[in-house]
This record gives structure tokens, C-alpha cells and sequence, in this order.
């Protein structure tokens, strides 16, 4: 896998022989020998990873790595410290700074690479979710990348996968601290529960008795219920090999026994805050997805959304000569209930108006708002006659109870007037049907409203 992987050092000879090393695993490699030009190319979106010295002159890289995951923008970038020291004081420092990783120097290029690479994926997943969140923005949702950036990382919930009780009681005492934790010691009751519950991180022992862990984490990577689940692992100093290939099939992390304990709760942490912002930026898209083809008044679809769809299922009637209908339904005099209660109890009607249609009607059938108090349904695999009979059930159920309004301190009575229409065997687009049943709710309101025509079957 490619990507564009930052160097930041203030030794030249260091930023070369990085450079070396990952231009040969064919990596696009950009260089910075400061933490202000370091930061100004991530400011541009011209980096996928930050391979970050400590050490630096002026901007050290503590401070980078804090700017850039405090930043909207730059929040979603993988930074790895790189770095002489190597006490796990110095690790803290770096992950409560928002690292991704602590590589300590001489770099062991399996592990570079195989953190590269690990890192580069999670990147991946979330890149296109950012983009779609920032053009969420234009709908007026409030901005996603500011809102996930603020993520603490705390007060998650963790399943631990560890069968050894000493070592369990401790590191779950230790996470206990800022989370909630749940331990399991059978892998395969681990599976079926971490499968069940909505866990935010699941840390598992490369060491289980008779189970081997990583098959257990490519499980997890697998199932769709823990596919977006963090998952650590834990292993001893002879596990070096399992562990980068643990990171190739999907773990996310991984902590070396003894295990320190400021190091366990900040890598957690670490990885908690990204599954968070990953949802949060998955939420906003999803949002962003609603309001593009839903009425934020009321919760029906929208006309742009009924355009696109209403010409699918006329095709698909046409194609298979299947029975389609439609109804065209009107609020009849809206606007006195605006002119004499005021806009938010006409608001208050028109939701309730929305519900109503909806309990009288199937999943299959569309339902969208045209504008105003006009309501369209289609009706797919409908009959004219079997149309009519859900649009009377419509009328009655609007007109036998009350609306209230002012928040439950009134009621008014309220009538709805209905055209209804089928497609006929000439008609060369849905416009043809809309227009009769469109006619047909004009006769319905002069002849008296609160009532339902059917448009001519001839």
C-alpha cells in the first residue's frame, strides 16, 4: 500500500536514510527539518503519516504532535514519534500528545514498515468519510471534523481476552480506572461477546491457552459486529514476529509485558478517541445522507427525492406490468390554521399530519412531502380500487381525531382532500399520472373538501 509519508527531523542524515529506507518499500516520501514546516504541509493535506523526532529546536515534537491532533484538520493524520529516548516516561509523553506509536532509535525496519503500513490503513477508512463530513457542512450540520477532534478517549468500554487471572485482575484494575471493562477468559465465549456488545476497544493476550490470538483477531477484524472494534494485543518480547504480523491482518496496537500501566490507559485511550471520531465522521456523512433526501420538517422524503424514485418505479411497473398508483393528498385549509394559531402550530400539524399518512401505509411505499401542506403517495403493486381504499383510510384517520397544538394545550379538527391516479398502459412518464391525480385533487377540493376523487380510469 502506498502513501505519502512525512519525515520530520532536524538531522539532515537522519531524514535521509528514512527517506531511503521507505522510498525502497515504494512510499512517497516528503521531508521537513522543523516542526513549523511540518506543520504547514499537513495544514495542506499533502501527508497521509507523520514520522515525527522528538528532539527538535524550537518546536519540539511533543508540541507538534499536540497541534496537529488538536486541529480539525490534521486530527485524522497517523503520527509516530521517533526517537532516541526510550523510557516509558518518555512513551507517555508522546501518546498523551495524541501519537499513534513510539518507535524507539535504531528503527527496526519490520516494525516501521509494518506500523507504516497498519496505520496507513486506518487512515484509509476514515479519509473518504472526511471528505463527504466536510461537504456535510454546506447542508448545516455542525462542523463533524471540529466536534471528533474534541474526542477524550475516555470512559470506554473494553473486553479484555486474557485467561491468566493474575495478569487479568491487574490490567483490568488499571482500566477500570477510566473505563468500563469486561474480562473474558474463553476465547470463543470472547468472540460471541464481543460479537453481542458494543464494545470501543478489545485488548487480547497473544498467550490464551490452547487458542491462538491472532486467529482470534482476525475474527474480530472479520465479523461485521467488531469490524470497526480497536483491537490491541498483548504479547512478551519473543512475540515480536506474531505481533507485526498481527498488525498486518488488522490490530490496530499492540503492548509489550510487563505491561506499564500509564502506557496501557494512554494507548487505549489513543485508540478509543480514534474509533470515536471514525463514528463521529460515519454519523455526520449518514446525516448528511438524510438531509439530502429527507424533509427536515416532517421526516417524509423529499420532492428531490421523489423525482429520482418516482421515475424507478414507474419504469419498473412499466417493465413488468405491474399495477402502480398514486395519491396526491392536501391539508385543506392550511393556511387559516397558520393566519390563526401561528406558523408553529401550522408546523405542529403538518408533523402530525406526516405520522398519520404514515401508520396507513406500507414500507414499500414512498412517501414524500411536495412542499408545502401537499403530500404525495406512491403506491407500488396497488390497484386503483385498493388505492382508494388506503386514501379513504387516510381521510378518516386525519378527520375522526383532533390535532392538538400550542404542545398539547389545543385541538383542531383538521380534513384532508385526496387525488388519486394509476398508471395507464400510454403513459410515457409519471408526470401523466401525477397530472390526473393532481386533477383529481383539485375536483376533490371543489366539491367540498375532505374527500377523495379517483381520477377517470378511461
Amino acid at each position: 500500500m502506498s502513501a505519502r509519508v512525512l519525515v520530520v527531523d532536524d538531522i539532515l542524515t537522519n531524514v535521509k536514510l528514512l527517506e531511503a529506507k521507505l522510498s525502497a518499500e515504494y512510499f512517497d516520501v516528503t521531508t521537513a527539518l522543523n516542526g513549523v514546516d511540518a506543520l504547514a504541509i499537513c495544514e495542506r493535506g499533502e501527508a497521509d503519516i507523520v514520522l515525527l523526532d522528538v528532539m527538535m529546536p524550537g518546536l519540539n515534537g511533543f508540541e507538534v504532535c499536540r497541534r496537529l491532533k488538536n486541529s480539525p484538520t490534521t486530527a485524522h493524520i497517523p503520527v509516530v514519534m521517533v526517537t532516541a529516548l526510550d523510557q516509558p516516561s518518555d512513551r507517555l509523553k508522546g501518546l498523551d500528545a495524541g501519537a499513534d506509536d513510539f518507535l524507539t532509535k535504531p528503527i527496526d525496519d519490520a516494525a516501521l514498515f509494518a506500523r507504516v503500513r497498519s496505520l496507513v490503513r486506518l487512515k484509509s477508512v476514515t479519509d473518504e468519510l472526511r471528505h463527504r463530513a466536510i461537504a456535510s457542512r454546506r447542508l448545516g450540520i455542525a462542523d463533524p471534523l471540529a466536534a471528533a477532534a474534541s474526542e477524550t478517549g475516555l470512559n470506554g468500554r473494553v473486553l479484555l481476552i486474557e485467561d491468566r487471572p493474575t495478569a487479568s485482575e491487574r490490567l483490568s484494575s488499571a482500566l477500570s480506572t477510566f473505563h468500563s471493562v469486561e474480562v473474558e477468559a474463553d476465547p470463543n465465549l470472547a468472540l460471541a461477546k464481543a460479537a453481542e456488545g458494543d464494545f470501543e476497544a478489545i485488548l487480547v493476550s497473544l498467550d490464551l491457552q490452547n487458542h491462538d490470538g491472532l486467529r482470534l483477531c482476525s475474527q474480530l477484524r472479520s465479523l461485521e459486529r467488531t469490524r470497526n472494534v480497536s483491537v490491541l494485543l498483548l504479547g512478551e518480547a519473543e512475540d515480536r514476529a506474531r505481533i507485526l504480523r498481527g498488525l498486518e491482518i488488522g490490530a490496530h496496537d499492540f503492548l509489550m509485558r510487563p505491561v506499564d500501566r500509564n502506557e496501557l490507559l494512554a494507548r487505549v485511550r489513543t485508540q478509543i478517541r480514534r474509533k470515536r471520531f471514525t463514528e463521529r465522521l460515519r454519523d455526520s456523512v449518514q446525516s448528511s445522507m438524510e438531509m439530502a433526501v429527507m424533509d427536515q420538517l416532517t421526516g417524509l422524503h423529499n420532492r428531490r427525492y421523489l423525482d429520482s424514485r418516482l421515475s424507478t418505479l414507474f419504469d419498473e411497473s412499466a417493465l413488468r406490468a405491474r399495477s402502480l398508483a398514486m395519491l396526491v393528498l392536501d391539508v385543506d385549509r392550511f393556511k387559516v390554521v397558520n393566519d390563526s394559531w401561528g406558523h408553529d402550530a401550522g408546523d405542529e400539524v403538518l408533523r402530525e399530519f406526516a405520522d398519520r399518512v404514515r401508520a396507513c401505509t406500507r414500507g414499500i411505499d414512498l412517501v414524500a412531502r411536495l412542499g408545502g401542506e401537499e403530500v404525495v403517495v406512491v403506491l407500488p403493486d396497488t390497484t386503483l380500487d385498493a388505492a382508494f381504499a388506503v386514501a379513504e383510510r387516510i381521510r378518516e384517520k386525519v378527520e375522526v381525531e383532533p390535532f392538538t397544538i400550542q404542545r398539547n394545550s389545543r385541538t383542531i379538527g383538521v380534513t384532508v382532500s385526496i387525488g388519486v391516479a394509476s398508471r395507464r398502459a400510454g403513459d410515457l412518464s409519471p408526470a401523466e399520472m401525477m397530472k390526473r391525480a393532481d386533477d383529481a385533487l383539485y375536483r376533490a377540493k371543489e366539491s367540498g373538501r375532505n374527500r377523495v376523487i379517483v381520477a377517470s380510469a378511461a
